[in-house]
């Protein structure tokens, strides 16, 4: 039986962000949806996941979900049969960036997360073909679920977050750079040096989709992740 299938969501994300590959993909695999709301530090929340996760399992992540995931891969390699990471970077904030999240955590503190959440994805975001309304309509009913200081815990931990470019380079497991051709958060450029990084990855661009591929070109996104789940296990 091929291993476990583990989704870790993006900011302020629940499973809801992988609602149509959780459905495909249950029909033959285990799957599940990793905790990313506590901690805030990436290591806090890689340290829950840890004691949550399978044996061995494969890592699905997007996001703050794919920084968690490398965080796991630098941890405990032993315990991920392979990986596919989507938006993110393995950089750490430069001084910059994390000065620049700090009003944003002040603005949500003080009860404006939607403004926020809006600011931060907006319709720009998607592909020009998807369905914005509905899913901006998702993105902000997660965040609203999930509330403030979950928005806090996730900022902190994206402003202390490590450089992951070692890890990456010692990775020796099947591993999908997955992207969205249209996203304007996390451009192409990054997934092709992430993949770059990493020996034997491969990177899929889904064109028609921005941000969040996994709602906008949910068969797409689908059919790449059952093909890199077939890939046969690098024996260590």
């Amino acid at each position: 039986m091929r291993e476990p299938l583990v989704f870790l969501p993006g900011m302020m994300s629940d499973a809801r962000a992988f609602g149509p590959q959780l459905a495909d993909l249950s029909r033959d695999t285990a799957v599940m949806v990793g905790p990313m709301t506590e901690g805030e530090r990436i290591e806090e929340i890689a340290s829950g996941l840890l004691d949550v996760l399978p044996r061995r399992a494969a890592l699905v992540g997007h996001g703050i979900g794919a920084v968690v995931a490398m965080e796991v891969q630098r941890r405990a390699p032993d315990r991920v049969a392979r990986l596919c990471l989507m938006h993110a970077s393995p950089l750490a904030d430069t001084p910059q960036e994390a000065a620049a999240r700090d009003p944003l955590i002040v603005r949500v503190r003080a009860g404006r997360l939607a403004e926020v959440m809006r600011e931060e994805i907006p319709p720009e975001a998607l592909g020009v073909d998807a369905p914005r309304h509905e899913i901006l309509e998702l993105v902000a009913d997660m965040a609203a679920v999930l509330g403030p200081e979950v928005f806090v815990r996730q900022m902190r931990a994206l402003q202390r977050r490590r450089d992951q470019v070692t890890t990456l380079r010692k990775i020796a497991v099947p591993t999908l750079v997955l992207c969205g051709g249209q996203d304007p958060i996390v451009p192409l450029k990054r997934h092709s040096f992430m993949a770059e990084l990493i020996p034997g990855a491969q990177l899929q661009v889904i064109e028609e989709a921005g941000h969040f591929p996994a709602l906008e070109a949910p068969e797409a996104v689908a059919m790449a992740l059952r093909d890199w789940m077939a890939q046969p296990l690098v024996l260590r």
